[in-house]
């Protein structure tokens, strides 16, 4: 796998850090996106110190002149890209100072529109502008990372453990990407190309918080294991430790 060329958005920190960890020791190139080129190249050294091979883009999801440039970087460096996961993602759901979940009925247009720019909106646009380079691969992978909460049902189920963590906002950005997923793995269908969205699982990060039961390394699996899977592996699936999640 050391000729495997992978991009992380978000790969400063987090599930995106640890994400590209597992890649960069099982030899895959990880170039990691960060907002911030300082934080970025911190993470880098951490990874090279780890025994990965490592570089850092500065990277803002929902600027459409970094997907460009993006493109530009693949393509001049490695003429293609292999892997690609689509790890960044904002949540934001609660009323500011408060923990209290913002209702259905009342949540806010700027809230709505702010987490679907980076969950879905962005995520389209910078898969289909680095798709080109996909193809090139013999054997691309995308994996979005989705959640659990994007679940339709899961969240019509009174039995299930989501049915009382409601999240419009978030929630339906991920029901959403799930919905792309399954577009673009079924426009890919006759190609090497696999398309799967990753549950993480609710993972001790900044955003999922000090309260979740999963350690950072079990939450960075199930991405990694899909941006690596053999040639017979699944695509359009939604997948959490290799089991599949209902739509």
């Amino acid at each position: 796998m050391s000729d495997k060329i992978a991009f992380i958005t978000g790969g400063n920190r987090g599930i995106g850090f640890q994400t590209a960890l597992e890649l960069g020791v099982a030899g895959v190139h990880v170039v990691i996106g960060s907002r911030d080129p300082y934080q970025g190249e911190a993470a880098a050294a951490t990874l090279r110190d780890q025994g990965a091979d490592a570089a850092v883009l500065r990277f803002d999801v929902t600027n459409p002149a970094d997907h460009k440039a993006a493109y530009h970087y693949f393509d001049s460096n490695h003429g293609r890209l292999d892997i690609l996961i689509n790890n960044a993602a904002l949540a934001k759901g609660s009323y500011p100072g408060t923990g209290t979940e913002i209702s259905a009925s009342q949540v806010p247009q700027d809230v709505l529109r702010a987490i679907f720019e980076t969950n879905f909106f962005s995520v389209v646009a910078l898969t289909n502008t680095l798709l080109p380079l996909i193809r090139l691969s013999p054997a691309g992978r995308i994996v979005n990372l989705s959640s659990i909460l994007g679940s339709l049902t899961l969240h019509s189920d009174p039995a299930s453990p989501i049915y009382d963590s409601k999240h419009l906002a978030y929630d339906a950005s991920k029901t959403a990407l799930n919905a792309y997923t399954i577009h673009l793995a079924w426009e890919l269908r006759h190609t090497s190309i696999k398309v799967n969205s990753a549950h993480p699982g609710w993972v001790k990060t900044e955003m999922g918080g000090p309260d979740a039961i999963m350690e950072l390394a079990e939450g960075a699996k199930t991405s990694a294991a899909l941006a690596l899977l053999p040639a017979d592996g699944p695509t359009g699936g939604y997948f959490h430790l290799g089991q599949p999640l209902p739509w």
